[in-house]
């Protein structure tokens, strides 16, 4: 096992989120992943030891959300599902511990999460999102969604990519407890910038970033990629992946940050790189 960084807890009473409650919360899953489970930490120097990033793991299981946070370096804040306050077992400590509940009926709800989370990434903090949206059944990696591009490019900060691998062992879909003892690892990739696309300013970047964002997790974490959004009917038998294809021949404001990168996801050939239409998209893991 790779031992986990020091780690800067970063106070920040102005920001959502208990610091008491946040405290003994990292303390304690920074101490049992270290005893319960074979964890691997790699790549964690790509963490930014000050200012602010947009941390973006592939997402397999509840877990998840268990094991990035530990292996990080510093203290981070997260989209949530809104249904999350719904419930009296989370509605009181998901947001103590630094959740943004987010309304997944799109407009105005969902934009006021947006605008929360640019307040933590403008007073120099992490915050993490999982750019797929929502859990993926089939194990495969799916579609980015361009929230966390659209974050990135209006608070200046850079995207850090991460893998994820074997965490659906530890905590399968509806189980509730968590498996000990597998084998679990957590990779960093390289800060992603907007700056690598083109200008911020040209609204296909949101589409062309996230997809770099990808091809990256998919290589980190060994995932097949496939070119759809995920959702709860995901089913890996009916899923087929796109072809890789070199960033030269991608189609409008091509990304230069996966040059020289194999086997993750690109645009599949004969469609465009970028979708002008799309609406901005912020989902929460769930």
């Amino acid at each position: 096992m790779k031992m986990q960084a020091q780690f800067d807890f970063e106070a920040a009473p102005g920001l959502p989120g208990s610091d008491a409650i946040s405290r003994v919360h990292y303390a304690v899953i920074r101490s049992l992943t270290r005893r319960l489970w074979r964890f691997t930490i790699d790549g964690v120097e790509n963490v930014p030891t000050a200012g602010p990033a947009l941390i973006c793991p592939n997402h397999l299981s509840f877990c998840d959300s268990v094991f990035v946070p530990a292996a990080l370096p510093r203290r981070c804040w997260a989209i949530g599902k809104a249904e999350y306050m719904d419930s009296w077992k989370t509605r009181h400590l998901f947001p103590a511990l630094g959740m943004i509940p987010v309304d997944r009926s799109g407009g105005k709800r969902s934009a006021a999460a947006l605008d929360a989370a640019a307040e933590v990434l403008d007073d120099g903090r992490l915050f993490m999102i999982y750019p797929e949206g929502t859990r993926s059944r089939s194990g495969n990696l799916h579609k980015g969604r361009t929230g966390a591009a659209r974050l990135a490019i209006r608070c200046d900060a850079p995207i850090i990519p991460v893998g994820l691998i074997g965490t659906p062992e530890i905590q399968p879909p509806d189980q509730f407890t968590m498996s000990p003892f597998k084998d679990v690892t957590v990779s960093f990739g390289e800060p992603i910038r907007a700056g690598d696309f083109g200008s911020p300013a040209d609204p296909r970047i949101h589409r062309t970033m996230i997809d770099a964002v990808m091809f990256e997790i998919a290589r980190l974490s060994g995932q097949t990629y496939v070119d759809t959004y995920a959702g709860k009917k995901d089913d890996a038998r009916e899923e087929v992946a796109s072809r890789p294809m070199p960033p030269d021949q991608q189609v409008s404001v091509p990304p230069t940050k996966p040059v020289g990168r194999t086997g993750g996801p690109t645009r599949p050939k004969g469609r465009p790189a970028v979708e002008l239409s799309e609406a901005p998209e912020l989902a929460p893991g769930d």
